[in-house]
C-alpha cells in the first residue's frame, strides 16, 4: 500500500515560504512566486511538482524552523531535536514557552470555533486551523527543546 504525502508535503511546503514570506523567498531561491506557488498547488497539473531540497534548505535556513524537514521526518516516524551544543536550544525560559503555548492554543480554539459556526468547514478554515496547529507545533518543539535543555 502506498500512501499519499503529496498534500501533507504540499501543506508544509506552503507554510514554509509563508513563513519566510512570498517576497523573500523570492529573493532567496531566485524563483519566481508562480513557481514558488506551483511547489505548493494543490492542482493537478501540478501534482508531481515540487520544492528541490537546495531551495528547501536555503528557506528554512531563512525560517529558523524546518518546516519541510520535519514534515519528512514525522512521514517516516522520526522526530527531530536541536543539538544539545546548540546556543538557541538553551534560550529561553519555560515559562515563557507557557504562556505562549496558551496563547497560540487559544487562536487554534478561535479559528476553530468560527470554523465551525455555521456547521460547515471550509477549505480557507480548514487552511487557517492548519496554519494554527503548525504554530502550535513549533511552540511545543521549542520548549520540548528548552525543557531538555534544563535537565542538563
Amino acid at each position: 500500500m502506498t500512501r499519499d504525502f503529496s498534500s501533507y508535503l504540499k501543506n508544509h511546503t506552503e507554510a514554509l515560504v509563508k513563513d519566510v514570506g512570498v517576497e523573500a523567498a523570492c529573493a532567496i531561491t531566485g524563483k519566481s512566486k508562480a513557481t514558488l506557488g506551483r511547489y505548493y498547488s494543490h492542482h493537478d497539473e501540478h501534482a508531481n511538482r515540487y520544492m528541490p531540497i537546495d531551495t528547501v534548505a536555503h528557506l528554512e535556513d531563512a525560517a529558523g524552523y524546518p518546516h519541510v524537514t520535519t514534515a519528512l521526518a514525522e512521514l517516516a516516524g522520526l522526530h527531530l531535536a536541536r543539538s544539545r551544543n546548540d546556543p538557541s536550544a538553551r534560550d529561553g525560559h519555560v515559562t515563557s514557552d507557557v504562556a505562549l503555548l496558551s496563547r497560540r492554543f487559544g487562536l487554534l480554539m478561535e479559528a476553530y470555533a468560527e470554523a465551525i459556526a455555521d456547521n460547515v468547514i471550509t477549505t480557507a478554515e480548514a487552511r487557517q486551523m492548519l496554519a494554527e496547529t503548525m504554530e502550535l507545533q513549533k511552540v511545543l518543539v521549542e520548549m520540548k527543546l528548552h525543557l531538555e535543555a534544563a535537565t542538563d
